[in-house]
């Protein structure tokens, strides 16, 4: 008669549904709150046992090889384990955007593994031999190790959950990669593909890419140019669907305004001359604090206060400038037609505006 194994307290190897499966792969700490010591988790990944230990202190509950979920759950377990207190038996608090219940902690799943869940093409799940970038905290003092490439940061954003995994924004994941990247065309493809793909706006990136002082690298200055240019393009179609989608006056598209025989006043994106109203694209990168290098923050600087000159110019001159960004015209739409109609509708209350000549731009 075959002897019976009494049921094991270590149960979550056996997942029955969607649910169970991220109980595969467990800490050593949640393995010993089901009752399983640590000695006995070493025991069971022993040659031919039923575990194994990819990762310091993390159990995959099964033979086989993790599966790719399953390594960015180990890695986000090593490092999200809870920091050494500094007394005894005193245990470590969790940050704010800790999830006790999953152990992560406030690690996040970054880089070139983050934008394969975001569902970028360009980076393709991680194969078994490539390295998971992990956002933790500057303070955290867990080595990289293994598979694992521990990315530290003063301040970390606020995860996104995919597929049950805390993963960085797109903008973040998207500098994280680029900063372990040396190929401009791999660069390239990145970042054209964050804004075809209405992940985010050009001018987000920027900003994330300068302050991880990134846009001074020549790999990534031949692709930034490309890349806002793209951004741009992407940003006027949205500008004409608006105006036929919510029947709209048609306008006069990227036209250069001038005062008759006088100096050019600028380019604007589109412009209804019988009402005075024009609209202009802001598709600028936004002011930088302290990161980025010099040059960038002088360029970047004089093109805020060039744009605010050109704005004042036209509406001294009674022409009324409509402000519209890429991320308003892609999230409300129909919120921003009603700023263009009712600054259309307007123009038969106002003074008439001065003359101005309109040529092609």
């Amino acid at each position: 008669m075959t002897k019976n194994t009494p049921a094991s307290p270590a149960s979550p190897c056996h997942p029955r549904t969607v649910a169970d499966l991220r109980q595969r792969v467990l800490s050593a700490a949640q393995l010993k709150m089901r009752g399983v010591s640590v000695a006995e988790a070493a025991a069971r990944c022993g040659d031919g046992g039923p575990w194994q230990r990819p990762l310091p202190g993390v159990y995959v509950l099964h033979p086989e090889p993790p599966t790719g979920e399953e390594r960015l759950r180990a890695a986000l377990l090593y490092a999200g384990r809870p920091p050494a207190s500094g007394r005894r038996g005193v245990p470590a608090q969790p940050g704010p955007e800790a999830d006790p219940e999953s152990g992560y902690g406030e690690a996040m799943i970054t880089g070139l593994a983050a934008l394969a869940l975001h569902g970028f093409t360009a980076a393709p799940p991680p194969a078994p031999a490539d390295a998971v970038d992990v956002l933790v905290p500057r303070t955290r003092r867990l080595r990289s190790v293994g598979y694992v490439r521990l990315v530290r940061s003063a301040g970390t954003p606020r995860a996104e959950q995919l597929r049950g995994l805390p993963v960085a924004p797109v903008e973040r994941a998207l500098a994280d990669a680029i900063a372990g990247l040396g190929d401009p065309l791999a660069v390239r493809g990145l970042l054209i593909e964050a804004v075809r793909g209405g992940h985010c706006e050009p001018a987000v990136v920027v900003r994330e890419l300068s302050r991880a002082k990134l846009l001074g690298r020549p790999q990534v200055v031949a692709a930034v140019d490309s890349f806002l240019a793209e951004g741009r393009a992407v940003a006027e179609g949205r500008l004409y669907e608006l105006v036929r989608t919510y029947d709209l006056p048609e306008p006069l598209w990227n036209v250069e305004l001038r005062l008759p025989g006088g100096p050019l006043l600028g380019g604007v994106d589109a412009y209804w001359p019988e009402q005075a109203v024009a609209v202009e694209l802001d598709t600028r990168a936004p002011r930088h604090g302290g990161s980025g290098n010099d040059r960038h923050r002088e360029e970047h600087g004089a093109q805020w206060s060039a744009y605010a000159a050109r704005r004042e110019h036209l509406e001294r001159l009674g022409i009324t400038v409509v402000h519209l960004t890429p991320g308003k015209l892609r999230d409300a739409g129909e919120q921003q037609a009603v700023v263009v109609r009712t600054a259309l509708m307007a123009a038969a209350y106002r003074e008439p505006a001065a003359p101005v000549t309109v040529l092609p731009r």
